[in-house]
């Protein structure tokens, strides 16, 4: 069927900010789709509430909105576009829920809007758990025992019927929100209590447990004129039990019989089939080792997780594809964009295997749980390809940046083999390391099999690394030994501490031995068509398909990896800019990366693309191959800041700020010299190696002091100290890693935070707009409240901050873009930190101001001059809007983290209000994160003394509103003396009804609770955490509190205004081309 000419216009809806469940894989989906409409002459409207997205680029869609993803929002988008058709497959579970909202209302009727892609009536079979249950026994799939349930009693019941264990699965939620496998009637209580609130229409699904079987997964593809195929099927390492975005997954399938996977296969198209599926979908089996018996699990009717593992794994463009499908073309009338010859009805043949391993976020909360269940706790993941198991797992392992490199990297040497049996059982990250150690004890493999139930299969191929490990340590490091070990993708590192050498003199052995890395392509049909578009991964001991190419100069452009807390999709943003950039000015264009999820890993980004962790070694065979002219690493966050020293040692220029100058802005010393010169004041500060000298330096500075490791992103290990005591104790965290690097002490100033982002061509800069940061400093910027333009600075100190950071800018020899961070305190600037390289604020600030600072980035990297850009220099002209950056926390996914902020980054994502009106800004933006209210009117307010004075006049506020107010009994008297009625409630441990009994009530709406430092074990962290787990929003700052009651006061919640971003650059400075 040819197109249908119908459609004209699409409103595309994104998946919102980024939270754990829901990360860059729609980002990526989202663009690729936006670009795929536009490329049929369809006019694109798209709405997402996330301002760090390509995919929210004025490039990228006709008109974007970046908008609370609401209903009465969306319907004052249609109202003011008019699209004839909405696509909500590529939205994740965000968009889906939001179609499904707004379909079930007349809305789209009378506006002539209809869903395409998919129907109401596909998503409702699919993702309704009793519907979806029905149709399987329509078609005779089998599922495991279970009932849908809408209260405690009806689940309690039904669990002692099948007996335990059992899985809950809350209807409509992501990543697994708020499910899990209850043992036992208590934890059946607890998990069950927590999702029907989470469930958009309060339903739980109750079923038999089949935790230990195969978790398999196929992606497919299905037009209107019901043609399918199998894109890929994938196999989770774990067994059934552990989340699919948490488990190692291998694609293709490794240990399936030819019988078994053609018996899924035909059941996976049987299902697309029956659901009507136009597009892609995915679907998760679990499969009985021992029998043919198995359960289908679940169906997702959209563009998933998975389906950016299986685009990037196959190079089939599966969102591009669906794209297509959805204006009506069938697969046999779709290009392959990849070979450009078949076409998208050919299956993709895979004759290499890939790798994908979560990163996961328990290094930044030390105190979370670290147990892996059926809710997902990943932030992110890293994907390798390779041409064996063994050697994906090793590249997959490097890729994370976790401070592992091999199987060797934890250390479980210290349990006996009873204690390592017993941590085999409990399910973590950790696992396949601590299977490593009990096959360096020759612990039976059958064992650990019975344990853990991941398959035989993929034990003997630890065995094979683990037997490499004990050859290289006996010796002698032969050719052949090397050669072998090189195979299994062993870095040099770790082969020069097992023989005993150097990193070096290993590298140095492989030359003389000429071992070297060979690239080849993904093509998507095992070589059977000529692919168009390159992209490589390495192996040892093959040929080289990778070709040279010459005549244009190159550049070689490092992406950022896995997303992670403090280093997000905004870096992925600014390596994409930064390559069309450099493409637009004639170089070919080269990026390294190992995100699946990413847009800057698609396939037609670059001129080529390597799949390869970013280490100096893997980096280094790309460079030895490719011989780039030049290479950018201010765009890739810390990992390719990481990079730059490796890079000058293989002889590639380092493009844009030097490497020294990089180091002077975080070399204290060197850092102190220049601020002297410029007359710029800091805080006061010692650099300090040991606990002896950070008490001393604690005690001359005067409490309360910040400490930090020099080199870091997003706050990692920042701490503020008010005593000896926490000095003792962060020392002790910070020193759990190696440090090569001194640890910093510095008085901590109270006063408000601003921040710059800068182009700088050596000489001139210009500063798109100033922010301003809501909560106090001493909040990681990266998790406060951002205001532009900034509302409460003076002339005076404006012009302060823009000569500031020239003189920076200058001293520093900036060539591009510099992050700056002051404090304002007492009428004063003070300078905190200064990063001559992209920030997460730069997406934001470039698309509320209209002005492209990445791409004007890449052009003064060049030479161009920034007085050449017709936006003038220093600080350009302020924008006719407002727009203010809420961050978003993942909290409830991660039983046990502490969720109060401090300077060490904790959000996962952000959302963007944007407005005329300060006030409506706010709103929107407090809306975006997920905060709306009132709803019940009572509230909780529990302060540290030193803030109980300031609480009086947030309490009164409140009041106004007509909240009714519950708070602990210091804080309630105080409240009380100063004439603002408030209702005292006992303490945790004392009797009830204490402050745990009114959360349990589901009757409170906010949570205000001032931490003191160091209450881990306290009330206040359990009041936190409950909070949050009973869905209360909790704040730990009066300065959010204080925020959100100027937008609850202001907001006219009726006629909400949306803004077209893409008409702000036009507006401020007319046609640039």
């Amino acid at each position: 069927m040819p197109k249908n000419n119908s459609i004209k216009k699409v409103l595309v809806i994104g998946s919102g900010p980024i939270i754990i469940g829901q990360a860059a894989e729609f980002d990526y989906a989202g663009t690729q789709a936006c670009r795929s409409l536009k490329e049929e002459g369809i006019e694109v409207v798209l709405v997402n509430s996330n301002p760090a997205t390509i995919m929210t680029d004025k490039d990228i869609a006709d008109e974007v909105y970046i908008e609370p993803l609401t209903v009465p929002a969306l319907e004052q988008i249609i109202l003011k576009e008019r699209p004839d058709s909405i696509l909500p497959t590529l939205g994740g579970q965000a968009g889906l829920n939001l179609a499904m909202e707004i379909a079930e209302t007349d809305f789209l009727e009378k506006n002539g809007v209809k869903l395409i892609g998919t129907t109401a009536l596909t998503i409702k079979k699919a993702e309704d758990r009793l519907m979806f249950k029905e149709t399987m026994e329509k078609i005779g799939e089998p599922c495991a025992a279970s009932l849908v349930v809408n209260n405690v009693e009806d689940g309690e019941e039904f669990a002692r019927k099948i007996g335990y264990p059992v899985v809950l699965r809350p209807a409509y939620t992501l990543g697994g929100s708020g499910g899990g496998i209850a043992h036992n009637v208590v934890e059946l209580r607890e998990i069950l209590e927590n999702g029907l609130r989470l469930s958009r229409v309060g339903e739980v699904l109750v079923e038999r447990c089949i935790a230990g079987w195969k978790e398999i997964e196929y992606e497919v593809m299905r037009d209107s004129n019901g043609n399918c195929i199998t894109v890929c099927n994938m196999e989770n390492i774990d067994p059934v039990g552990v989340h699919t975005g948490d488990s190692i997954v291998v694609a293709p399938s490794q240990t399936l019989s030819d019988k078994e996977y053609q018996m899924l296969r035909t059941s996976a198209l049987n299902i697309i089939d029956e659901l009507g599926i136009t597009g892609g979908c995915n679907v998760q089996y679990a499969l009985n080792p021992d029998t043919f018996e198995y359960c289908v699990i679940e169906v997702n009717p959209r563009v998933s997780r998975s389906s950016a593992l299986a685009s990037k794994a196959t190079g089939y463009p599966i969102a591009k594809v669906a794209a297509k499908i959805a204006l009506g073309y069938t697969l046999d009338e779709i290009k392959n964009a990849i070979t450009g010859k078949t076409y998208a009805s050919f299956e993709p043949a895979l004759d290499y295997c890939v790798v994908k391993m979560p990163r996961l976020p328990f290094d930044k909360f030390i105190s979370a749980k670290r147990t892996l269940t059926t809710q997902m706790k990943a932030t992110g993941e890293v994907m390798s390809i390779a041409n064996n198991f063994e050697a994906g797992l090793m590249k997959a392992i490097r890729s994370l940046e976790q401070h592992v490199d091999s199987l060797m990297s934890y250390d479980f040497t210290g349990l006996t083999d009873e204690e390592l049996l017993e941590e085999l059982a409990i399910v973590d990250d950790r696992r396949i390391w601590k299977i490593a150690e009990g096959l360096r004890r020759n612990i039976e493999p059958a064992k650990m099999h019975e344990i853990t139930k991941i398959d035989r299969w993929f034990i003997d191929k630890l065995q094979i690394l683990v037997e490499m490990e004990a050859a290289l340590k006996q010796g002698p490091l032969t050719k052949e030994l090397l050669a072998e070990a090189k195979r299994l993708e062993f870095p040099d590192n770790v082969i020069g501490q097992l023989t005993g050498k150097t990193e070096r003199e290993v590298k140095e052995l492989r030359d003389e031995y000429d071992i070297h890395a060979a690239f080849k392509m993904v093509d998507t049909c095992a070589a059977e068509f000529a692919a168009a578009t390159p992209y490589y991964y390495s192996v040892y001991g093959s040929e080289n398909e990778a070709e040279e190419t010459t005549g244009k100069k190159k550049v070689l452009v490092l992406g950022s990896g896995p997303i992670r807390i403090g280093q997000g999709i905004e870096f992925d943003f600014c390596s994409v800019h930064c390559t069309w950039s450099f493409e637009k000015e004639g170089y070919e264009t080269i990026i390294i990366n190992n995100n699946p999820e990413t847009v800057s890993t698609d396939f037609d980004i670059a001129d080529k693309l390597y799949f390869e962790p970013l280490t100096a070694e893997d980096v280094e065979s790309i460079v030895e191959l490719e011989k780039p002219d030049g290479a950018v690493v201010q765009f890739g966050g810390q990992t390719a800041i990481k990079l730059t020293e490796a890079l000058m040692k293989m002889g590639v220029p380092i493009l844009g700020t030097s490497a020294e100058d990089v180091d002077a802005a975080e070399d204290r010393e060197l850092f102190d010299e220049i601020l002297e010169k410029c007359g710029i004041p800091r805080a006061k500060g010692q650099t300090v190696f040991t606990v002896e000298e950070a008490l001393k330096a604690a005690n001359e500075l005067g409490y309360p002091v910040l400490v930090r490791p020099s080199y870091v992103l997003g706050g990692q290990g920042m701490q503020i100290a008010v005593s000896d005591d926490d000095i003792k104790e962060y020392m002790a965290v910070i020193n759990r890693y190696h440090q090569d690097h001194p640890i910093l002490v510095d008085k901590y100033l109270m006063g408000k935070e601003v921040e710059v982002d800068a182009v700088c061509d050596g000489e001139d800069i210009l500063i798109p707009g100033i922010m301003e940061h809501v909560e106090r400093a001493g909040i990681h910027s990266g998790d406060s409240i951002s205001v532009y333009p900034a509302q409460s600075i003076t002339e005076k100190i404006q012009k302060v901050i823009v000569d500031y950071t020239r003189k920076l800018a200058r001293s520093l020899h900036v060539i591009g873009l510099i992050n700056i961070q002051f404090i304002v305190y007492q009428d004063e600037v003070f300078v905190i930190e200064v990063n001559p390289r992209s920030s997460r604020t730069v997406p934001y600030i470039s698309k509320v101001t209209g002005i492209p600072i990445v791409d004007l980035a890449s052009k003064v990297i060049l030479g161009a001059k920034v007085s050449d850009f017709g936006y003038g220099t220093g600080l350009a002209k302020k924008s006719d809007y407002l727009a203010i950056k809420m961050p978003v926390f993942s909290f409830e996914k991660l039983r046990g983290a502490e969720i109060s902020l401090g300077p060490e980054m904790k959000s996962t994502g952000e959302c963007l209000g944007i407005s005329k009106s300060f006030d409506e800004a706010l709103y929107k933006a407090f809306l975006g994160a997920g905060v709306d209210l009132p709803k019940h009117k009572k509230m909780i307010l529990t302060v540290k003394d030193s803030d109980k004075l300031e609480a009086v006049d947030i309490a009164k506020r409140f009041k106004k509103l007509g909240y009714e107010i519950f708070a602990t009994r210091n804080t309630a008297r105080v409240l009380n003396d100063h004439g603002v009625l408030a209702i005292p409630v006992n303490r945790i441990n004392e009797e009830a009804p204490t402050l745990m009994d009114l959360l349990l009530e589901h009757q409170i709406d906010l949570v205000i609770d001032t931490p003191t430092y160091g209450d881990k074990l306290k009330d206040g962290f359990l009041i936190r955490r409950t909070a949050i787990e009973t869905g209360v929003n909790c704040l730990t700052s009066l300065d959010t509190a204080a925020a959100l009651l100027t937008s609850l006061e202001n907001s006219d919640t009726e006629h909400l205004s949306v803004v077209d971003i893409a008409t702000i650059s036009k507006e401020m400075y007319g046609d640039m081309k």
